[in-house]
């Protein structure tokens, strides 16, 4: 199913503090905060709704699966930004002293589907990504 108009996408995961998922999303990313109880919030990332939950038990180390040489963390969500904006948002984490699974760079370089990339965790451990494509046409290029 594709549409021509992007819509915003709708995510809950699990953290196991939300006062310590308001600092990592609403401080370190620059999330706006939405509605919000004493069991969850509600950040918007680029447009789309992620509701951080409390649960605490639901909070486990991630698997892997190996992408290009990378170990990439197999249960992970994000955003794809324009380059400039990618770049912009890795010099900031590294600045803050993000600690990377998997460091900025370009993957498939020179092949279909050739993207910036990067990979850390939250404070609860769940897996972000954020990247970019120099062709956005690419995003779904096949080999």
């Amino acid at each position: 199913m594709t549409s021509a108009t992007p819509r915003p996408f709708h995510l809950a995961f699990p953290v196991h503090d939300l006062h310590v998922a308001r600092a990592f999303y609403g401080g370190l990313l620059g999330c706006p905060e939405g509605r919000s109880s004493p069991e969850w919030i509600d950040f918007d990332l680029y447009g789309h709704q992620i509701v951080a939950h409390l649960a605490p038990q639901e909070c486990s180390p991630v698997g892997t699966s190996a992408v290009d040489g990378d170990a990439v963390p197999v249960r992970h969500f994000g955003v794809v930004l324009p380059m400039a904006e990618w770049q912009v948002l890795a010099d900031r984490l590294t600045a803050a002293g993000t600690r990377f699974i998997i460091a900025p760079h370009v993957r498939f370089k020179g092949l279909a589907g050739e993207q910036a990339t990067f990979f850390f965790l939250d404070p609860s451990g769940n897996a972000l990504e954020f990247k970019a494509f120099a062709d956005l046409g690419q995003l779904f290029a096949k080999q």
